[in-house]
């Protein structure tokens, strides 16, 4: 799971900011799939040991959760049954979803666009003894053959950081075989109203719903841009994935658990007891 920044508001304090990572100007712009992906796979790399030191306890080294409220797939099943079968991880980061798949006998791949984020996959391959082959690559590109794997999901993965949604989720269509289940879990589209920060100040809406211009972080020393995310309502995400052949069958929208008290950037207590901060989508191959 990669959960990233989602700053509804580019004036609104940054969870992001900090003092190993280069200072950064925020805001909202038009960008294309080529120079987000070129901003976020290095953003990735600078950012994935801090991640991983930070997440790592709550993910789990074979542990499968679905966003910062700690709803796991074992507890409700969105990618349906998966032992003896393939299933391929979008956006696996270090490869903790993909290794429970291996613990209940799914034959699980990851690919992740940072290659800092693979070294940590390996890593956890050899303290845990359960491997995941994984790939660098992007979602635009899957580089796999047409119908190869029975389940495709990604974690708060890839699908929030590419421009070209409709190829994303039309290459998971493609190396998916007919009747099979696609998974994923974003930022809850409504979050986007929002600043992104844990405190009351992030419950007072400052932008619209309907407003899906990218966030843009852009380097100040070289003015390059470093990250990239895109939003799209929840009406975009029902259009883009039936438009691809798929059948939506579950979207879950996780409660805040009564005594979770983790602050993950903008995701906290104060704000999921009101407000939801994840989607989760499962839908099926016609």
């Amino acid at each position: 799971m990669t959960t990233g920044s989602m700053l509804g508001d580019a004036d609104a304090p940054d969870s992001r900011q900090h003092p190993d990572l280069p200072p950064f100007r925020a805001e909202r712009r038009t960008i294309g799939e080529a120079d987000s992906r070129r901003a976020n796979g290095p953003d990735w790399d600078r950012y994935a040991d801090e991640y991983q030191a930070t997440h790592g306890a709550f993910l789990g080294d074979a542990g499968f959760v679905w966003g910062p409220e700690g709803l796991t797939e074992a507890e409700v099943g969105m990618l349906g049954p998966v032992a003896d079968r393939d299933v391929l991880e979008v956006g696996s980061g270090a490869g903790q979803c993909s290794r429970w798949v291996r613990t209940q006998g799914g034959r699980s791949i990851g690919l992740d666009l940072s290659h800092r984020q693979l070294q940590h996959s390996r890593r956890l391959d050899d303290s845990s003894g359960l491997v995941v082959p994984s790939v660098l690559g992007t979602a635009t590109a899957l580089p796999f053959a047409d119908g190869s794997f029975d389940v495709v999901f990604s974690s708060f993965g890839a699908l929030q950081f590419v421009r070209d949604l409709d190829v994303a989720v039309g290459e998971a269509a493609r190396v998916l075989r007919p009747g099979g289940r696609f998974a994923f879990s974003i930022t809850h589209p409504t979050r986007w109203m929002f600043p992104d920060d844990p405190t009351e100040d992030g419950l007072v809406a400052s932008q619209s719903y309907w407003d899906r211009t990218p966030y843009v972080e852009t380097d100040d020393a070289t003015g390059e841009v470093s990250y990239v995310e895109h939003h799209r309502t929840l009406g975009d995400w029902v259009e883009v994935l039936t438009a691809a052949g798929f059948r939506i069958g579950r979207l879950l929208e996780p409660e805040w658990p009564e005594h979770h008290d983790r602050v993950w950037g903008g995701w906290s207590a104060v704000r999921g007891r009101l407000t939801p901060g994840t989607a989760v989508f499962a839908a099926d191959l016609r």
